[in-house]
């Protein structure tokens, strides 16, 4: 898993509206990528509409934000616009980016096992290079846990 002190990887995503997002887009801004395991799912609405609602308090602290998900481009549109989340949700169906960072690993719930996002938080500073790793995200305090070190 990308750990503090790594530079921001490369990558190009499609966005909720079928844009290119490319990691190149944040050179010289603040940015918080939280990876989620699936759209409109309790955990991820709760901790997307988390923050979504503190927005403007990531704003003023000088963060940018972005979530990405393994969904596809369609199914972040339906959760993007049922909840309207003022920030890009990207689509890894490929899991391309999602190794890149590390999230996507071995899983364990009610006995059985499979590949799937680890939900993590990673913050990156203007230069790209990555501050801090939030691996236990509280997801009805996710917007705070990002802002306690600010």
């Amino acid at each position: 898993m990308l750990q503090a002190g790594d530079q921001l990887p490369e990558f190009e995503l499609l966005n909720q509206d079928g844009n290119v997002i490319k990691s190149s887009d944040f050179a010289g801004k603040k940015l918080v990528i939280f990876f989620y395991p699936k759209a409109s799912t309790p955990g991820c609405t709760a901790q997307a509409c988390d923050l979504n609602g503190h927005l403007g308090e990531l704003q003023k602290a000088g963060y940018t934000l972005i979530g990405i998900s393994a969904d596809p481009v369609k199914r972040q549109k339906n959760f993007h616009t049922k909840y309207g989340f003022q920030y890009d949700l990207l689509s890894d169906e490929s899991h391309e980016v999602l190794e890149k960072f590390g999230v996507w690993q071995l899983k364990k719930f009610m006995g059985r096992e499979f590949m799937g996002i680890v939900r993590t938080t990673f913050i990156f500073d203007e230069n790209g290079i990555c501050t801090r790793v939030i691996e236990k995200v509280k997801t009805k305090e996710a917007a705070a846990q990002v802002l306690a070190d600010a």
